[in-house]
């Protein structure tokens, strides 16, 4: 157990609402990771592929703004997806600088495989809350990330 002194810099971490932020974005990767551990994909890139698989030929500027990531990172994600093949990167056909993504057919098999562990793990990360707070929560969350996208070091298109 921490010892807290009595002093003027003495701040109770959890009276701030981003350590708890911090925490559950923790325990959200983990129980993620948990459910989705046979198929070896991170949140990240399960992102990226849910959003490929719902854009198809989206480009990776696109791709990096709905994700809410820099496009370094994301650039990053594809090369390990890519490495997989689990998605292309093609020309596009009007500008050859910009590259269009799809998925693979094993793309969308693994996509399809990890549905239900994905599902799994939202049901978990909520399991603590009721029907009613679940909705509210959720509801607040997209307050915050929208009211707050624009301080983002990406901001996200959606």
């Amino acid at each position: 157990m921490v010892r807290k002194k009595n002093s003027a810099e003495t701040v109770d971490l959890e009276s701030l609402p981003g350590h708890h932020i911090r925490r559950l974005q923790q325990i959200a990767v983990a129980v993620f990771l948990q459910e989705t551990e046979t198929h070896g994909v991170t949140p990240v890139q399960y992102a990226a592929l849910q959003t490929v698989a719902d854009a198809p030929d989206v480009d990776q500027r696109t791709l990096a703004r709905s994700i809410g990531l820099d496009t370094s990172t994301t650039a990053g994600v594809i090369d390990r997806l890519e490495a997989r093949g689990l998605m292309l990167r093609n020309a596009s056909p009007d500008d050859r600088r910009v590259r269009l993504l799809s998925l693979t057919p094993e793309g969308h098999s693994l996509l399809k495989a990890m549905q239900p562990s994905v599902l799994r793990a939202q049901q978990r990360m909520l399991e603590p809350l009721s029907p009613g707070e679940r909705r509210e929560f959720m509801r607040m969350l997209r307050v915050l990330v929208s009211t707050n996208n624009d301080l983002s070091r990406a901001p996200s298109e959606a």
